[in-house]
């Protein structure tokens, strides 16, 4: 198993442009390229690529290590000190965005892979989150995050990269008075340091009954979908059979 290092602050990189393969604990066959004029962020439980005109996350890459395991601490949200307050959204632009529109505040970097770690509540910044309806964030995609938990042991890590998509117009959140573009899908690849990998797409109107291994697609499906550079990895059966597929 490669060496991993531990970063000990949120680092943050304002970038026109990145050329460079980019290579972290929670990417370890290295980063998805980050789009021109974005924030890359690494906290120490995750690293972020920022959008300034969406004020999204385009991705954040994590491990899910059973160390990091634990109760649920609960949520204070809260704003990532290194990122500028005008590339991201606040605390308060999601008022009564369930209502509206059906939205969850749902986490890139998952809350529940990092209940047991002391930092925790970065999981909680409001640039790791997302509007997500409710019955896709309480449904298909929460029960791809457990079943991804469940399928790690100790030493046996598996590395996550959630993404988001915009393929078609979205409602804004009512309360927020900053410009945004809400994403009208999600991804999640899954994969382990060999680069055996799972890939799921997940619309925002996915009903709560649907089954996430509905959801699978082909890397050249996700490739062509998210249009900018990935880990190389390769889909395996024996990947899709650990996450309950």
């Amino acid at each position: 198993m490669k060496s991993r290092f531990l970063l000990f602050a949120s680092v943050f990189i304002a970038t026109p442009a990145l050329s460079a393969n980019i290579y972290s604990p929670f990417c370890p066959l290295g980063c998805p390229a980050v789009k021109e004029g974005n924030n890359l962020v690494f906290t120490h439980i995750y690293g972020l690529s920022n959008n300034p005109t969406t004020k999204f996350a385009d991705w954040a890459a994590y491990e899910v290590d059973v160390v990091n395991f634990g109760p649920g601490p609960g949520r204070n949200w809260g704003n990532n000190p290194v990122l500028p307050e005008e590339d991201v959204l606040e605390k308060g632009d999601y008022s009564g965005a369930f209502k509206a529109i059906g939205a969850d505040r749902g986490h890139m970097a998952p809350l529940a892979a990092f209940a047991g770690s002391k930092y925790w509540y970065e999981t909680n910044y409001i640039s790791n989150i997302v509007p997500q309806t409710s019955a896709l964030n309480q449904g298909a995609w929460e029960e791809l995050e457990q079943a991804i938990r469940d399928g790690v042991s100790y030493g046996e890590s598996l590395f996550v990269i959630n993404g988001s998509l915009y393929e078609k117009p979205m409602e804004d959140m009512p309360k927020a008075n900053e410009e945004h573009e809400i994403p009208s899908a999600f991804y999640k690849l899954v994969y382990d340091e060999k680069g055996n990998a799972a890939a799921f797409i997940m619309e925002q109107d996915t009903p709560r009954s649907a089954s996430y291994c509905s959801k699978q697609v082909s890397l050249e499906d996700l490739k062509s979908r998210v249009g900018y550079q990935l880990p190389p990895v390769s889909l395996s059966g024996g990947m899709q059979k650990r996450v309950g597929c």
